[in-house]
């Protein structure tokens, strides 16, 4: 039983910076916030996520089920780099648009699989969370790669992803409210 809280409190730890950048990165869209302002929660949030799939994914108790979570984890702490990377070079964000793709996409089936699985209402908040992902991933993809003018619905969805999707959710596993 232990070592399913470390779990759950580490879901809850990256959840936590998981809804900071993208509060923050909602209100970067939003123009509250100057391109290199972003850059550190960001990395901050790229970092512990990725901390997180090290651990998952080549720590001592690493099996299938860790794995698979370290890979899709580490297409979050990917796009958190990348938004550093692109606001402090000044990239036009392209590349990233296109990645944000292949996240929007590969984000669908596990929303699929999840729900299909789901035993519990956590369970099935955890499977509409890959859904938002999906949905603001493909926003991403639409804004940045394509060019759309949607800035502030990609704005307002990501806060909102933000708030319920990783804050709100993360701090309350980590105040042993969930």
């Amino acid at each position: 039983m232990r070592a399913w809280r470390r779990v759950i409190m580490l879901t809850g730890f990256v959840l936590f910076y998981v809804g900071a950048v993208l509060v923050l990165n909602g209100l970067w869209l939003l123009g509250q916030i100057e391109d290199r302002e972003v850059v550190v929660i960001n990395i901050v949030a790229g970092l512990v996520s990725g901390a997180v799939v090290v651990h998952d994914a080549f720590g001592s108790a690493a099996g299938p089920a860790s794995i698979r979570n370290a890979a899709l984890s580490l297409l979050f702490a990917t796009t958190y780099l990348w938004v550093a990377y692109n606001r402090w070079s000044g990239a036009d964000g392209r590349g990233l648009g296109w990645f944000s793709l292949f996240v929007a996409i590969t984000a669908l089936p596990v929303f699929l699989s999840e729900i299909a699985a789901a035993r519990s209402a956590g369970e099935v908040w955890l499977a509409g969370n890959w859904l938002v992902w999906a949905v603001l991933w493909g926003m991403y993809f639409a804004l940045l790669a394509l060019r759309r003018p949607i800035r502030r619905p990609t704005a307002v969805v990501t806060l909102l992803a933000g708030i319920f999707t990783g804050w709100l959710p993360g701090y309350l596993i980590l105040s042993g409210s969930l």
